[in-house]
């Protein structure tokens, strides 16, 4: 598959792990939200990478992902900024060891998941306005 056809999927793929995080949103599911608007913006970034014509894009933390990024284009420092607030999600939303005398589902409410579906949106609007450039 062409570097810009693989950057297509992940973009597809990350468009539609937003739309099921704003589902979960909507159905008080604020934990799976706030995961899948961190799964959302890695592939993102993914597909961002492999536009650039990457080969090989490992790693699920967002901000090595906007490191690699930033080595095609230096304003990814700003979503690099915007992008680690995410990066809390990854694990402590999914594992009921990861937070501390509680589990996940009932430690994350809206306020979470809302913050997190504004970061993976503006997440989403500036690597695509960021591929449509080049």
């Amino acid at each position: 598959m062409s570097s810009s056809k693989l950057a297509l999927s992940w973009l597809a793929q990350a468009i539609e792990d937003l739309e099921a995080a704003k589902a979960n949103f909507e159905q008080g599911r604020h934990a799976l939200a706030c995961f899948l608007c961190h799964e959302s913006a890695v592939k993102v970034i993914k597909s961002f990478l492999y536009k650039q014509g990457a080969e090989m894009v490992w790693g699920e933390h967002l901000s090595d992902l906007c490191e690699d990024a930033m080595a095609f284009d230096p304003s990814f420092d700003f979503v690099k900024s915007v992008a680690s607030l995410l990066d809390k999600h990854a694990l402590a939303t999914r594992n009921p060891d990861a937070v501390a005398g509680a589990i996940p589902f009932e430690v994350y409410d809206s306020t979470d998941s809302e913050h997190a579906l504004e970061i993976a949106n503006e997440i989403l609007e500036t690597v695509q306005n960021k591929m449509s450039e080049g």
